[in-house]
């Protein structure tokens, strides 16, 4: 056995003086979450992509097909307004700006494929197609 702690425990040992309350956040609310989650369907002759953005306004998201590769970015942006009468004294709104990409088994037919935004929710409608597609960014209605 060793006589040397384990680096893993040095650390453990060094964070563990802080409290338990101590963590870095960004001035105003959280960060979005690390990645957007979602659901991919497949049928005989496309894919359905459900992806959660709750909280994104429908002009702040933007996916784009590059062959089989989807791509989904959104931003939410932070809006301080000033009120002589009122102060924030906690904010935990999502603020920031996230992205996912994944790869799908076969090329997307871009001219066919369809985006909606509704509920927090975005819709994702991807024909599949067997010829090269090029880089297209859907309009999400």
């Amino acid at each position: 056995m060793s006589t040397f702690p384990a680096r893993q425990s040095l650390f453990d040992d060094l964070f563990r003086d802080f409290s338990s309350g101590f963590s870095i956040k960004p001035l105003h609310g959280d960060a979005l979450p690390a990645s957007i989650t979602v659901d991919i369907k497949e049928a005989a002759d496309s894919y359905t992509v459900l992806a959660e953005l709750p909280g994104v306004a429908r002009d702040d998201i933007h996916a784009t097909i590059d062959g089989s590769t989807v791509t989904i970015k959104a931003e939410v942006k932070q809006h301080d307004s000033e009120n002589k009468d009122e102060k924030i004294l906690r904010s935990e709104r999502y603020y920031g700006a996230v992205s996912r990409s994944f790869q799908l088994p076969v090329d997307i037919d871009e001219s066919k494929a369809q985006a909606k935004f509704e509920n927090g929710v975005l819709k994702l409608t991807l024909p599949k197609r067997t010829a090269n597609a090029t880089n297209t960014k859907l309009r999400i209605d």
